[in-house]
């Protein structure tokens, strides 16, 4: 029986889990290891913050997620992996072997390299900060917001795609989400909104057609939006950025710096920002039972769940072809699939490959896009991390022109 350790329980983790589980049965001893009882339904973070939706519906506990499956979860943090003796060290004092590791950790948000993040600076990235957030707007009663991500450094090395914020759509939900809380809070007229990037687009991971489709909800709402601008601190009116300049700003929320996991550095398993290079299969470069799938990966670009499933989808591919010797791997076909929330306008629904060399730019704000935004985040927080039926199956395009054939 192969053991095999899966390390994270996110969108990768979780997908890996129960496909292995599926389809190897008891040819299989599968062990998830993580630091929190819960994984997070991370597309609903902003209505944690906005909305008033209970951080509680955002929370998957993991225990009983695993176990309901028939595999082993233990709550700890890896500190140091050893690839030859194939053991996984944990905070816990714990050593725990395996055939094949799956490295799902994601990323680490490193909201630390932002001086004055601490002290003022807001972010949605996790149930804590999203919560930390809707707590501070309780007491807002209208001013300036700023809003934008921080650049990231890549490993020259490591990809050909070096995006300078590893992905803005949860910006462009906050940024519209935000402003339908100043509408209900009857303050939008006491407050601007005002967007950043470090790129030189805003979006720049998608192509010009979904350009077109946001452009107008943006100019409606009077967002600003400023490009090329390097966020390096925050005090108590202001954002400073690298150029001199700065923003005043009664609020300011951040997509932080992304940066790869300590225990992936101390076990020298990846580039020098602490994200690992694999081949096509998800393999590591030099250690073949060892995968690595979601934010993580260095070839994950953007860092986005839609690609953290279909990197699961192909590591667990060949570890099945691996132990049976039975099925197909598939080639990676990376493409940008995301719904955003836009507050009372509704959602959009973007399908985008142009940043790989692809021709499909898609997106689709109709009436059925908030149904579907609902529907997907439901079903994956009521099924523990399941994903809808069909939806992330090859290809996507289908389904985002059965909803514009439906209006």
């Amino acid at each position: 029986m192969k053991k095999i350790v899966i390390i994270g329980g996110g969108f990768a983790g979780l997908r890996a889990l129960y496909r292995l589980i599926k389809t190897l049965g008891n040819m299989v001893n599968v062990t998830l290891l993580d630091r929190s009882e819960f994984s997070i339904e991370k597309p609903s973070l902003p209505e944690v913050a906005f909305a008033g939706k209970e951080p509680s519906k955002v929370r998957i506990p993991l225990k009983q997620t695993v176990e309901s499956k028939g595999a082993r979860f233990v709550k700890d943090n890896a500190t140091k992996i050893n690839p030859v003796n194939k053991v996984v060290m944990t905070d816990g004092g714990a050593k725990i072997d395996y055939d094949i590791l799956l490295i799902a950790t994601g990323a680490v948000k490193d909201y630390d390299s932002i001086t004055g993040f601490s002290d003022y600076g807001f972010s949605i990235c996790d149930d804590f900060q999203a919560e930390r957030l809707a707590k501070r707007l309780e007491s807002f009663e209208g001013g300036k917001i700023v809003i934008g991500s921080a650049r990231t450094e890549w490993d020259q090395n490591s990809t050909s795609i070096k995006l300078d914020a590893p992905c803005e759509g949860p910006i462009g939900e906050v940024m519209f989400m935000i402003d339908t809380y100043l509408s209900e809070r009857g303050i939008k007229e006491k407050s601007t909104i005002t967007v950043f990037t470090p790129g030189a687009v805003f979006f720049d991971d998608v192509g010009e057609s979904i350009h077109a489709e946001l452009g107008p909800f943006i100019r409606e709402h009077k967002i600003s939006v400023l490009t090329n601008k390097i966020i390096t601190a925050i005090d108590d009116h202001a954002v400073l950025f690298r150029d001199g300049t700065d923003l005043e700003s009664d609020l300011t929320i951040i997509i932080p710096p992304y940066r790869g996991p300590d225990v992936i550095s101390l076990s020298r398993l990846g580039d020098s920002r602490g994200f690992i290079r694999t081949d096509d299969e998800m393999r590591h470069t030099e250690y073949g039972d060892i995968f690595v799938i979601g934010d993580v990966n260095a070839g994950s670009m953007p860092k986005l769940g839609h690609i953290a499933i279909m990197q699961a989808d192909v590591a667990v591919a060949a570890i099945i072809k691996e132990i049976t010797g039975q099925g197909e791997v598939p080639k990676p076909r990376p493409e940008i699939f995301c719904i955003m929330n836009r507050g009372r306008d509704g959602a959009t629904v973007i399908l985008s490959d142009t940043l790989f060399g692809g021709s499909r730019d898609i997106a689709y704000s109709g009436r059925l896009a908030p149904t579907f935004k609902w529907g997907f985040d439901s079903y994956y927080f009521y099924t523990h991390g399941h994903m809808p039926p069909e939806i992330f199956q090859e290809p996507v395009e289908w389904l985002v022109k059965l909803l514009k054939t439906n209006e």
